[in-house]
């Protein structure tokens, strides 16, 4: 046997290792724990008050920020001293401060390059938006006052109305206040924890390596981590910095009463983790330092730092720091303190004030950028497997969607699609006719989905590889050549998508001429950019490997798969000419990747706990303004039970993102494939999702436009009601509608808290329930329970079509809850559902009144132009109300006045929804031959 012969059979019994089931479970000896990461175990260790910076030199910068040096106490003498003593951390480090519009409050503290340290610390490009730099506030003026009797003056500047920055000079602290009260709202280093490890050279004798398992890690630069504490006074929990499986309010990890499996900090580590923990502060795909807070007697406030390399968060429990001689606030204030910890960077942090939680996620994403608008396909159902096997297979299961009546919009193809897992390749065999394929699809109005990762198989006769090879295209390890890791090809190298050339390189791949076989129905799916890494520490890439500009991997690591994907994203920009709008799904994320598209939450299990973890992990995602995410419906690993698979069916159904995956080693699991009752029950929940779509798309539309996310935690819409606080098993669609999952095996009855003091209505029955109160209510097999809100107006579609496309044309339903005032509003959003023409104006958004008895349509659009837009296309040609329903109308009305034109309706009883069995019927307007793009009133006689 030759050498190449043997070579090839090694490689196959590594990959077939790499793949198994069993290699494929999570182990937590895999990964590192704060006690063997050593920045971490550091900053952990140190006691309050063990910060001795204060603040030198303060002024205003003709850029209009206050800036600052920050120097050990010690040193307060010898700041004349040319150049300063130079110890560890001695060096003057560089505060600046800048205010914004609209309550935002920004810090930055680096070294200071003209004492020439040995590299420029890594500064994260490309998250914070252009526009945002408009909105600086240039600071004119410097007030000083003492804070807390201290012996020194401190430096208060303007925030807003309301609000005021504060940096303290002796001892450091920044934090923004309430200007009347003068009571803390945010703040930095109040406990001392702060501590910045500066680069410094290596001395003879010092080993600055580390090493994980078989690992090495060469730390060419040494310690360079960076922590600090963050406090968040009013507040009642903490929540955010997502991906956690865990719960919404975010629990203890230090201090008294710490639950069992909370001692480790939560962990921001983009890492590839199979089968993860339900219930566990460990990081998986994503990392997003925003840490949002809220609480009934101040309202909600916001912390974000923009850094990418490894981050580690402690959250504390009251009284963590009972019995410390040098805290600097009383241990019984109203508070929550936070540390943070990183690797390496610089601070680049953000207060945000509130005061509302709708003020906090729009702050935040006017730093980060408003999520995308997405295509109206992409908001319906996707059906997905490891792997759809061949054509036939995908014609089989399209063919079945319809013979058993269930929309989808789009079929995806896993790795097992391509020419030995060579992206932009199709298997000869398998897929001999991919173009043919999405053409016959997109017949129907269906799109497909293909995957597409980093990693780049490396074989001289693969084009993208041989072209990466040439142009020097890839990630090096720490000696400058290509690095080499194992993946689902075998040996692989990474595209260094950091670069602004290669990731446009990248993009041009999803041209049509390129990527050959692929139509303008194929949208993108991007997997393993954490980056996986079979054979790496933490199945990960080394952190000494080097991207462009010679930034190490560790700086830039929770990024990596943010710039994977907006080069994805760019590339079907560029494909369709700009005017359509992409869908690219990704696993790994950071702040700014709402920008480009679609998050889910991994590889997660077909368990119970798994689906009712989903719902915080979904909400969370939202509050840090992922607003499009889903977790796999059913569990990617494991075989569900039927009850389980409809029971994540019904739940999924109102995720953002509504999607079916299945590992390859499951049982197929298409939903006719469960007896004709299951079959039943999941067509339900997927018409469900469809008869909402004009909902759902009207609150994508608003996130577009605030941040605010479609699935919101109850205290958003209802921020004093401490009852919803702990409360992350239900959940809101939009402000109208409020679903509770059903979690447990053979459930008979299910808690709901329905929040308010006005009504709650049944959605499938329309049932009457007062707000303010715990119901315990029969937990059918139908449905999970979901309630529309008093006062409320939700437009649907009830014509159920092969997928979303087909049924744009379809007429409208709308359904008005009337509350005590026997009042009630809403909005409909429509454009043409795909291209970038609302942003020039083309689309209808329709208001939606009840009151006086009188039904009133009017336009919220900007300009007179813009509805002309959108009528003059054939987008919108029959769009008009088929049926009006009002509940809790009085039994008396009996007829109704339509103007302009005063026609006469009557008002008739029908059911609510087009399920079969309804019997509850309530007052109903059916053809009231009015179209919903123009303004018109019904007055009820």
């Amino acid at each position: 046997m030759n050498n190449s012969s043997s070579n090839r059979i090694l490689i196959l019994l590594f990959s077939l290792l790499l793949i198994s089931p069993l290699a494929l479970s999570w182990k937590k000896d895999e990964f590192r724990n704060c006690d063997q990461t050593p920045f971490c175990k550091r900053a952990r260790s140190r006691k309050p008050g063990a910060c001795n910076l204060i603040a030198t030199g303060v002024a205003i910068s003709d850029d209009g920020d206050l800036t600052a040096k920050l120097i050990p106490r010690t040193l307060e003498n010898n700041e004349a001293q040319d150049p300063p003593i130079e110890k560890d951390n001695s060096k003057p480090l560089l505060l600046t401060i800048s205010v914004y519009q609209d309550g935002i409050f920004r810090f930055k503290i680096d070294e200071d390059p003209s004492l020439n340290p040995p590299k420029k610390r890594f500064e994260v490009p490309d998250v914070i938006i252009d526009e945002f730099s408009s909105k600086k506030l240039y600071l004119q003026r410097l007030s000083e006052e003492k804070i807390d009797n201290d012996s020194e003056y401190s430096s208060v500047v303007y925030l807003d109305d309301d609000y005021e920055g504060v940096l303290r000079h002796d001892p450091f602290e920044v934090f923004v206040r309430d200007r009347v009260s003068k009571k803390r709202v945010l703040s930095v280093n109040s406990n001392g924890l702060f501590d910045f490890e500066q680069l410094r050279e290596k001395t003879e004798g010092e080993d600055w390596q580390e090493r994980f398992r078989s690992h090495t890690d060469s730390r060419p630069y040494g310690p360079q981590s960076i922590s600090f504490d963050v406090s968040f006074f009013g507040a009642d929990f903490v929540s955010g910095i997502p991906e956690h499986a865990t719960s919404l309010a975010l629990k203890p990890t230090r201090g008294p009463g710490v639950e069992d499996g909370f001692s480790e900090p939560y962990r921001l580590f983009n890492l590839d983790v199979f089968e993860y923990l339900h219930e566990s502060p460990f990081g998986l795909y994503g990392s997003i330092p925003f840490m949002i807070s809220h609480g009934k007697s101040r309202g909600t406030s916001g912390f974000f730092w923009l850094n990418a390399a490894e981050m580690q968060i402690d959250v504390f429990g009251s009284g963590w720091n009972a019995g410390e001689d040098k805290i600097m606030l009383p241990v019984d204030e109203h508070r929550i303190d936070t540390l943070w910890m990183s690797e390496a960077g610089v601070v680049d942090a953000f207060f945000f004030v509130g005061p509302g939680p709708k003020d906090v996620v729009k702050q935040y994403t006017s730093v980060t950028g408003r999520p995308a608008m997405p295509q109206l396909f992409a908001t319906a159902y996707h059906q997905c497997r490891w792997n759809y096997r061949d054509e036939e297979d995908v014609f089989g299961v399209d063919s079945k969607f319809d013979e058993h009546d269930i929309p989808y919009d789009v079929l995806w193809l896993d790795i097992e699609h391509t020419d030995g897992k060579r992206y932009f390749t199709w298997d000869k065999i398998l897929f001999p006719n991919p173009a043919e394929m999405q053409n016959k699809l997109a017949a129907k109005g269906r799109h497909m989905v293909t995957i597409v990762d980093p990693h780049i198989k490396r074989d001289d006769a693969y084009h993208i590889h041989k072209e990466a090879s040439d142009n020097g295209y890839y990630v090096k390890e720490a000696n400058g050549k290509d690095f080499d890791g194992w993946c689902w090809p075998g040996s692989s190298s990474y595209v260094d998508v950091v670069n602004p050339e290669i990731r446009s390189w990248w993009a041009d791949k999803f041209s049509y001429d390129q990527y050959v076989g692929s139509t303008p129905s194929l949208y993108i799916w991007n997997d393993m950019n954490e980056p996986s890494v079979f054979n790496g520490p933490e199945v990960s890439m080394p952190r000494d490997a080097l991207h462009y500009g010679n930034v190490e991997h560790r700086e830039l690591h929770n990024a990596y798969g943010y710039y994977f994907h907006m080069a994805s994203s760019n590339g079907l920009l560029k494909r369709g000419n700009g005017n359509d709008r992409p869908f690219v799904l990704s696993r790994a994320f950071f702040p700014g990747s709402q920008r480009y598209g679609a998050i889910w939450t991994g590889d997660n299990t077909a368990d119970w706990d798994h689906l009712r973890v989903s719902i915080p992990m979904v909400l969370t995602l939202g509050l840090t303004g992922i607003i499009f995410s889903g977790a796999d419906v059913g569990g990617f690993f494991g075989n569900p039970e039927p009850e389980l698979l409809v029971r994540w069916y019904q739940v999924g159904a109102y995720y953002p993102f509504f999607r079916a995956h299945a590992h390859q080693d499951t049982k197929r699991r298409e939903p006719w494939l469960f007896g004709d009752r299951n079959t039943e029950l999941i067509r339900e929940a997927i018409h469900t999702r469809y008869m909402y779509l004009p909902y759902y798309y009207t609150l994508f539309r608003e996130a577009n436009l605030t941040g605010t996310p479609v699935l919101r935690p109850l205290w958003m819409e209802f921020p004093s009601d401490e009852e919803t606080f702990s409360n992350d098993e239900a959940f809101m669609v939009g402000n109208s509608l409020l679903v509770q999952g059903i979690y447990t095996e053979r459930a008979k009855k299910v808690s709901v808290y329905l929040p308010g003091e006005e009504s709650w209505y049944d959605a499938r029955t329309g049932t009457t329930y007062k707000g303010g109160k715990r119901y315990k209510l029969d937990a059918t097999e139908e449905s999970i329970p979901a309630f529309q809100r008093a006062g409320t107006i939700i437009p649907r579609k009830d014509r159920f079509r092969r997928s979303s496309t087909q049924m744009e044309n379809d007429p409208y339903t709308l359904v008005i809850t009337l509350n005590s005032s026997k009042e009630a509003e809403g909005e409909l959003y429509i454009d043409d559902g795909k291209s970038f023409e609302f942003q020039q104006g083309a689309y209808v958004h329709r208001r939606f009144t009840f009151s006086s008895g009188k039904l009133t349509s009017s336009s919220l659009s900007h300009s007179a132009a813009t509805n002309t837009a959108v009528k003059s296309s054939t987008v919108l040609p029959g769009s008009t109300v088929e049926r009006i329903i009002l509940l809790g109308l009085p039994s008396s009305a009996k007829s109704a006045v339509v103007e302009p034109g005063k026609q006469k309706v009557e008002i008739e009883l029908g059911p609510l929804t087009m399920r079969r069995g309804q019997t509850h019927m309530y007052p109903t307007i059916r053809k009231p031959n009015v179209r919903i793009t123009d303004d018109w009133t019904i007055q009820i006689l």
